[in-house]
């Protein structure tokens, strides 16, 4: 059973944030001509293993749909993400999209 987390979008920092036990982990995007680019995760150690991670990167993939922005890969835990749940792939940008 997957924990649930209330993710925020912290807009101004353009940053996806879940706040936890007063730890933060987030996912940071920006804006690349057409596209949407998640950047990096951060999940600090007391976090590690809850699926904090996950639920981030499944909020990166809705916020893209909201937008009807294509997808940039340059987070090296959402290109696994990817490689583990393939129903997000068609959200990718094909021009941007490789194995990383």
């Amino acid at each position: 059973m997957e924990a649930a987390y209330t993710v925020v979008n912290n807009e101004a920092n353009q940053q996806l944030e879940v706040w936890l036990d007063g730890a933060v982990a987030t996912l940071t995007y920006r804006f690349y001509k057409k596209d949407i680019a998640f950047m990096h995760t951060t999940v600090p150690a007391e976090l590690e293993g809850k699926g904090v991670a996950t639920a981030l990167a499944k909020e990166a993939f809705r916020l893209a749909t909201s937008l009807k922005k294509p997808v940039m890969v340059y987070c090296p835990f959402v290109a696994g993400f990817v490689e583990r749940h393939p129903e997000y792939r068609s959200q990718l940008d094909p021009q941007y999209y490789g194995k990383r």
